[in-house]
């Protein structure tokens, strides 16, 4: 971030400004008139009744983008350079922006306010990483047999569907749209039906930095109408998606029956952390706590600790101390780590989960209630003795429930963290690094960490192997999912 950037102010008073649609640079109410209340998960109040979207709104914001990436058209004119200029743009006003944005993602999805804060400027460094790119998108020349000359261009695949999940709406609104900016692309958001504020003061960001009408358009609303208009839209050329692997395979679908459009899908996760017995016991412990942070709401969340036999009854007696000592409650108390879960369902779920490891013979070491009376708070939950076959240790819990497995051998822990069908993420840590570097080649996962948990930057790509998801996100290669290539060949006079 700059060194200008305001310092971290909690404001669960900040006011909501933008309620409706945005299409052409402008806020608009949504063709039906009909709309949706979005709620505070900590107090169960409605925060604001927001525009709701739906085919014929995204219809409308597809028209808009693509008159934007017409040719000949204002966007389509400028030079990469000028481009780069806006995107800057926007990062600087993301900052200006920063503690009015950042109260508003707590107040609208209960995470914690520091890590809000995080999130934002973590957004805002995706733009200045990908608007960096803007005027490095090169083609390449090519050899080729005969009186020809061949060459390749890079160019914006066009128009874009981006939909954006309720539990990090600011920074994967940042991953998402940097790299189809800096393409060339135009731009039709749909914020998680839970979570659209922050998408939509975004949206007034996107206009003051001066982009051009139709470049970016948002249209909060429903998975079931907005985000499946948008995936089987023919006018829309590729769509990435943040989310649940059932909603993965129905865009998919869609994708592949409306017009082939691209896909990239990051999806759910059930990742491995894996604690070997010559392991900084300590930093094990404290790294595999990150399960509670934001409630457990992360894809990436380490939520099956494999742990060897020889330290295995020391880490379950640490765990639980770790688990007692989180702060759970509202985001904007210091030191909390854990708010709600984002809404009465996902309550449901997770303590559906936690109810059937105690059936199914895990100990319950901590946890496994509801937190106070008002809100959707679950307290930090520890399983120890669980098996693979339990549901809490094949299931996406997304929830703060840690559940410990013990291992013995390497060969049996590689094996055992392979069997699943999410590909998502991994860690391991010990003092071995020959150890260390022999599972991140073996486990199956886009993501190895070593020693480190949850280490994601604008450098490093990011996806999922598996039913975790398609494609990847960030560095260079998510700039080349925005791209298609074009092949030129140019016949010559001779062949020298």
């Amino acid at each position: 971030m700059s060194a200008n950037i305001e310092p971290p102010k909690a404001d669960p008073n900040v006011k909501v400004k933008y309620t409706k649609i945005f299409i052409n640079n402008e806020f608009v109410d949504s063709v039906s008139g009909k709309k949706f209340a979005t709620v505070n998960p900590c107090t169960e109040k409605t925060n604001a009744e927001v525009s709701e979207g739906n085919k014929a709104d995204v219809d409308k914001a597809v028209v808009a983008a693509k008159k934007a990436f017409a040719r000949g058209s204002e966007w389509r004119k400028l030079d990469a350079s000028a481009r780069a200029t806006l995107i800057y743009r926007l990062a600087d006003l993301i900052e200006q922006n920063i503690n009015e944005l950042a109260n508003l993602e707590s107040l609208d999805n209960g995470m914690p306010f520091p890590m809000s804060y995080h999130s934002v400027g973590t957004a805002a460094k995706h733009l200045r990483y990908y608007a960096g790119w803007a005027d490095k998108i090169q083609g390449s020349t090519i050899p080729v047999d005969g009186n020809s000359f061949a060459l390749t261009r890079k160019e914006p695949v066009g128009v874009v569907g981006l939909i954006v999940p309720w539990n990090g709406p600011i920074g994967l609104y940042g991953m998402k749209l940097a790299p189809a900016l800096a393409a060339g692309c135009t731009a039709v958001i749909k914020p998680a039906e839970q979570t659209p504020l922050t998408a939509l003061l975004l949206a007034s960001l996107v206009k003051e930095a001066g982009f051009p009408p139709g470049v970016v358009n948002v249209v909060p609303g429903y998975g079931a109408t907005a985000g499946a208009a948008i995936s089987a839209h023919p006018d829309i050329a590729k769509v990435s998606f943040t989310g649940s692997s059932e909603v993965g395979h129905a865009i998919l679908k869609a994708a592949g029956e409306s017009n082939l459009k691209r896909v990239t899908l990051e999806l759910g996760g059930k990742s491995p952390f894996v604690v070997f017995d010559d392991a900084d016991l300590d930093l094990a412990v404290q790294t595999a706590g990150s399960v509670f942070v934001h409630a457990g709401q992360i894809c990436i969340a380490p939520s099956r600790v494999f742990v060897q036999a020889g330290i295995y009854d020391e880490f379950v007696k640490k765990a639980v101390a770790v688990a007692a000592a989180t702060k759970v409650g509202d985001p904007y108390t210091p030191g909390c780590i854990q708010g709600p879960q984002i809404e009465s369902r996902a309550v449901d779920k997770v303590m559906g989960l936690i109810e059937s490891g105690k059936k199914q013979g895990a100990k319950l070491q901590i946890g496994g209630e509801r937190h106070g009376s008002v809100g959707y708070f679950i307290k930090p939950t520890v399983f120890s003795d669980v098996t693979d076959d339990m549901q809490i240790a094949k299931e996406e819990i997304f929830g703060p429930v840690q559940s410990i497995l013990k291992f013995n051998t390497f060969e049996e822990v590689v094996e055992r963290a392979n069997a699943t069908t999410y590909g998502l993420a991994a860690g391991v840590f010990t003092k071995n690094i020959e150890l260390a570097l022999e599972f991140a080649k073996a486990v199956e996962a886009g993501s190895v960490w070593v020693n480190q948990y949850s280490l994601l930057t604008s450098q490093q790509p990011f996806g999922g192997f598996k039913q975790s998801g398609l494609g990847r996100e960030l560095g260079k290669e998510g700039l080349d999912a925005y791209l298609e290539i074009k092949t030129i060949s140019i016949k010559t006079p001779t062949n020298n």
